[in-house]
């Protein structure tokens, strides 16, 4: 059985462990949220979506999702990531992580405009007074995982920042921590069922199997709370 799914590329390394696990193939499209709405918006086909608990809201409220098939993953934390080997930055508070952005010599993250983490990593930035002077820094990708896979590539002293579902499932990276309290963000990840599924059915099953408690202990492998 295969399933087309529009996804959160912080969903991607649960959605093909569960698949795995059921025998289904999974022919998905995994980006920064902004990108997927807009391609779900405009009619690509899919069986199954998964976006932030309040895109698929709004898209239950236009009816395109099916009823009463919208299920959470959990919600996952945006953090802080280095390369495995590299020395933790500490980043338990503001003070702290002002110093330790500063001191990296790059910063990896998801597009400041279309992706969950790259918008909220961007503000934080802002908040912190360092955007500007840190400029000539920054390293922006379509995604998180593709930020991720250029962190664990690079020289020198960077950080990297996205969802941590994402830094877990990129190989050469270690999650040094959630941002701190005050600059913190957790976003709830929502699985549903395509109003245009030619697959209903099989679609509802594997929402149920991906949200459901048999896969509880893989979603919190897979960075999600």
């Amino acid at each position: 059985m295969t399933l087309r799914l529009l996804s959160a590329g912080a969903a991607h390394a649960i959605v093909h462990t569960v698949a795995r696990a059921a025998g289904v193939e999974i022919e998905g499209s995994f980006g920064a949220v902004g990108a997927i709405l807009e391609r779900f918006g405009a009619g690509e086909a899919c069986d199954v979506v998964i976006l932030t608990r309040a895109q698929v809201d709004a898209l239950a409220a236009q009816h395109r999702v099916a009823a009463g098939t919208p299920a959470d993953l959990g919600p996952v934390a945006t953090a802080i990531a280095v390369r495995a080997g590299q020395s933790a930055p500490d980043i338990s508070s503001e003070s702290a992580l002002r110093a330790a952005l500063l001191g990296a010599d790059a910063l990896y993250f998801p597009d400041p405009t279309r992706a969950t983490a790259g918008i909220h990593f961007a503000k934080v930035l802002d908040r912190l007074g360092i955007r500007a002077e840190l400029e000539s820094r920054l390293r922006t990708y379509p995604n998180g995982a593709t930020a991720m896979r250029e962190l664990a590539s690079s020289r020198g002293r960077p950080l990297g920042c996205t969802q941590a579902a994402e830094i877990l499932a990129t190989h050469g990276l270690q999650l040094v921590a959630p941002l701190p309290r005050g600059f913190d963000l957790e976003t709830v990840y929502t699985a549903a069922v395509s109003a245009g599924s030619r697959n209903p059915q099989a679609a509802g099953a594997f929402v149920a199997r991906l949200t459901g408690p048999a896969t509880r202990a893989e979603r919190t492998a897979a960075g999600f709370g």
